[in-house]
């Protein structure tokens, strides 16, 4: 089954008040299952490569054999392609713990897109972050 896998993470201040989250579909967009989580505080792209954990986790649990994310990270994306290095040491786990979470798919793919276009994922990680800030 392939599942088509919008991730997003966020923080308010770099580093600040951090969450991810991920909405997933099947290829024609019904949407299968969506998750957020607050993280506390880290940096953005901490929250990014959490975003794309948790979508792969859900992606697995769903039983997924191929996965699409979609991202509007592009140091994620091209991090995991291969096209840039992953220079930074806290950075590391996270991008070894992504790389072995793509390797129990089938087949998969990551690509950044616009905000716009991951607008769903997007909301979410607002809706977290908002949740955490009047509670």
């Amino acid at each position: 089954m392939k599942v088509v896998v919008h991730v997003d993470g966020g923080a308010r201040g770099n580093p600040g008040p951090a969450a991810a989250a991920a909405v997933l579909s099947t290829p024609d967009g019904d949407v299968l299952d969506e998750a957020s989580e607050f993280l506390g505080v880290a940096t953005n792209n901490v929250a990014e490569y959490r975003g794309l954990l948790l979508g792969l986790a859900r992606a697995k649990a769903l039983g997924a054999s191929e996965v699409d994310v979609v991202n509007d990270s592009e140091l994620v994306a091209k991090q995991v392609n291969g096209q840039y290095k992953v220079k930074h040491p806290a950075m590391r786990p996270l991008y070894l713990d992504a790389m072995q979470a793509l390797r129990e798919f089938d087949s998969w793919s990551i690509r950044s897109v616009p905000r716009a276009q991951n607008a769903e994922a997007d909301a979410l990680v607002n809706q977290a972050l908002d949740a955490m800030r009047r509670s």
